[in-house]
Parts: C-alpha cells; sequence; structure tokens
C-alpha cells in the first residue's frame, strides 16, 4: 500500500471516531442535575411551609388587658386573645415580650415588633403609622361616676342629661369628648354640657363632683375601680360616697407594623373564628366578669 493511501485511511477513521464522540455528548443522561428554575421553585416551596416567629409586645401592668402575671408570664386578656389566634396560625409561632408603652409603640413602627397590644384605641394618627386590623380584640368600657346620692336618679345617658347634663369638662382631643358629641346629635332634645378642658388630675375631678360644681366624670370603668373599688384604691374612702354607670365601649385594637398586612389579615379570620366558637366570650369572663362587648355601639 503507498504511504498517500495509508494517510488518506487514517484521516478517515480519525473523522469517524470524532463524529462518534460529539454523538455520544449530546445524548441526555438521567443523571443529570435538576433544571435551575426547578430548584428555586422546590425552595421557595419548602421555605413556605417554615414557621415565621412574631414578636408580640405588650404592657406589662394593664392589668386585665396585657400584664405579667405572679408566674412571670404574659397574661391579660388581649394577650390571651392572640395565643389563641396563634394556636389557629400554623404558619407563625408568636414570642411574647412585655415591655413599655414607648417601646411597643416605636418598636412596632420600626419593625423591631410585629404587633402590639396596649388596650390601643383608633386614632387617625395612629393609623398613618400602624396596620390597624378589620377586627378589634378587646374593649374598654366607659360611662358616669356620680355621687352615690343620686343613683335613683342617674341610671344611664340619657336619665343623666335630663337630671342636669352638668359633666366634668372633657379635653378635645380626648376619644371621651367625642362619644359624648355622637351622644349629642343623636339626641338634640336631651343633650350633656359638653364643656372643653385641658387635662387634669383624676383626684379634681372625683372632687368636682363631691362638691356638686359638677355631677358625673366620664370616667373608664377600669380606672374608676382601680382608683375607687379596689382593696388598695387611692380614692377608697370615696367609695361610699360614689356611684358608676356604664354607658358604652371603645373597642381597642392590636396595632401591626406597616408590612404586615398578611398577618393582620391571618389575625382577622382567626378572631372570627374564636368569637363563632364563643372563645372570646369565654375570656371575656374570666377577665372581666361580663361580657365587655355588649357596650360596643357598631
Amino acid at each position: 500500500m503507498s504511504f498517500i493511501r495509508k494517510i488518506m485511511i487514517l484521516v478517515l477513521v480519525l473523522t469517524i471516531s470524532a463524529g462518534a464522540a460529539s454523538c455520544g455528548k449530546s445524548a441526555p443522561s438521567t443523571g443529570s442535575p435538576a433544571d435551575p428554575a426547578d430548584t428555586a421553585s422546590s425552595v421557595q416551596k419548602d421555605s413556605s411551609n417554615e414557621v415565621v416567629e412574631i414578636r408580640v409586645a405588650h404592657t406589662q401592668t394593664y392589668v386585665p388587658y396585657d400584664f405579667v402575671n405572679d408566674n412571670g408570664e404574659s397574661d391579660g386578656f388581649e394577650v390571651q386573645v392572640l395565643k389563641a389566634v396563634d394556636e389557629l396560625l400554623p404558619q407563625y409561632r408568636f414570642t411574647f415580650v412585655p415591655t413599655s408603652d414607648d417601646d411597643l409603640l416605636i418598636g412596632v413602627e420600626s419593625g423591631k415588633y410585629n404587633i402590639g397590644v396596649k388596650g390601643a384605641w383608633f386614632t387617625e394618627e395612629r393609623a398613618k403609622k400602624y396596620i390597624y386590623p378589620k377586627n378589634y380584640i378587646a374593649a374598654s368600657i366607659i360611662g358616669l361616676t356620680f355621687r352615690a346620692e343620686d343613683s335613683d336618679k342617674i341610671r344611664d345617658m340619657q336619665s343623666f342629661a335630663r337630671f342636669s347634663g352638668k359633666l366634668v369638662p372633657i379635653a378635645p382631643q380626648n376619644a371621651q369628648w367625642t362619644i359624648v358629641e355622637e351622644y349629642n346629635k343623636a339626641n338634640p332634645d336631651n343633650q350633656v354640657i359638653l364643656v372643653a378642658s385641658e387635662a387634669f388630675n383624676v383626684s379634681d375631678a372625683y372632687t368636682w363632683v363631691l362638691e356638686g360644681r359638677y355631677d358625673a366624670y366620664f370616667d373608664i370603668k377600669l380606672s374608676y375601680e382601680k382608683n375607687v373599688l379596689a382593696d388598695d384604691a387611692p380614692y377608697r374612702h370615696l367609695a361610699d360616697k360614689l356611684a358608676y354607670v356604664p354607658y358604652r365601649a371603645i373597642p381597642t385594637y392590636p396595632l401591626f407594623n406597616k408590612n404586615d398586612q398578611a398577618l393582620a389579615d391571618a389575625y382577622d379570620k382567626a378572631i372570627e373564628q374564636l368569637r363563632e366558637e364563643g372563645k372570646i366570650s369565654e375570656l371575656s369572663q374570666k377577665y372581666f366578669n361580663e361580657d365587655i362587648f355588649q357596650y360596643i355601639s357598631e
């Protein structure tokens, strides 16, 4: 065989070998790694099943709403409602943190805490900083503190208005002012005398009522019980001279960080379920010895 013929045969063999190798590389392999998109989807799916910690701040001494009990545990009506909410939300784990009013408000706004409870009423100013859920969590009962000797004449807001309507002045920025305004609008022929005033000590209000300067003080029921009826109340000596009648309740809300809308929505669904099941009423009886929600005007 000539030298040139040998060269041509060698080139042909190399060409055929290269083509076979190329075909081998392009063949699919059952052991190849998964598509990157499929991997990302799997990670996202797994992460969605993770339990997210929710930091819940609450005040420490606002009995019976939010406080630390004798065992050093977070307790109170609002706290226990949120613990019940936590049980209905497996995607979250609530951690309760007792703290001050200021730290709670600043912490929820900054994101240090996801939720804060402190017996907070709705205000337009706070609505700019926090998410208010659709459903309130508790209620603050407000009513009239008056002279016990007038108990046969003052039984509710209407009878007080007929009696005299002379109410201890209220600061216009106070929620109590709005409530009395609403009453007066609904009862144009039987109004309470609404006078604007700056802040003053509660002792002044009690004194003015007992002296006859005014005939009633628009007071929060919890404050009246702590100030007058409790065994260690600072005005316990006035317990036989003063009386109280509830008028209505102001809803209180948990405050949510502005980035936690999904959490607030989940809270709303859980609260509605707890109401239907009777859990909220059960806790109200336990912590207030009554259904505080009966005084809320929807």
